[in-house]
């Protein structure tokens, strides 16, 4: 696994990669430092290669699309996922979650619905604990029924700060708005 950090107008990023494709991004973090041990959080254990993506790789745009974002720009995080780093259930749904457009919002049962597992919203919310690519595959916006925040791994200023970045604001009510499917 080859690991290198990316200093963004939020903060310093670690992002790990399997020759499969991105295997783990995390959110800025003060220090390039602190953004290695939250890789760490996310399963990146040792043995693992400080190397950036070189020219020509398909990662190579990852930090431009990282600052892009961060500066508030529409940008589109269309970078090679290695989806084998999750179980298949967990794999359904976070490819749906993968394909929720920048600024749009869906609730956990209707990621279950289109996941196949209209019963399933409690366990998709288990599955996106389990996201470990952070932007590239969105998960913050995946929200409750009622437009509520819902969870986002102990850390519900992120996902108000990501949302706000995408220009989602909650309403007079504290409630977002969902997108119809």
């Amino acid at each position: 696994m080859r690991v290198w950090t990316m200093r963004t107008p939020a903060g310093w990023v670690g992002a790990a990669r399997t020759g499969n494709g991105l295997a783990a991004l995390t959110l800025p973090v003060p220090s390039a430092e602190e953004s290695i041990k939250h890789l760490s959080g996310l399963g990146v254990a040792g043995g693992y290669v400080m190397a950036p993506p070189g020219a020509g790789d398909e990662l190579a745009g990852l930090e431009e699309a990282l600052n892009r974002y961060y500066n508030g720009e529409r940008t589109e995080f269309e970078f090679p996922v290695d989806w084998s780093v999750y179980s298949s259930f967990q794999q359904k749904v976070l490819r749906v979650v993968h394909g929720i457009g920048y600024g749009s919002l869906l609730s956990y049962g209707q990621v279950a619905a289109l996941a196949g597992y209209p019963r399933a919203a409690r366990a998709v919310g288990g599955a996106l604990g389990s996201n470990r690519m952070l932007l590239v595959i969105p998960c913050h916006r995946v929200i409750r029924g009622d437009g509520s925040l819902g969870g986002f791994g102990g850390r519900p200023e992120w996902k108000r700060r990501l949302l706000a970045t995408e220009g989602l604001v909650p309403g007079p009510d504290g409630r977002y708005p969902l997108c119809e499917i």
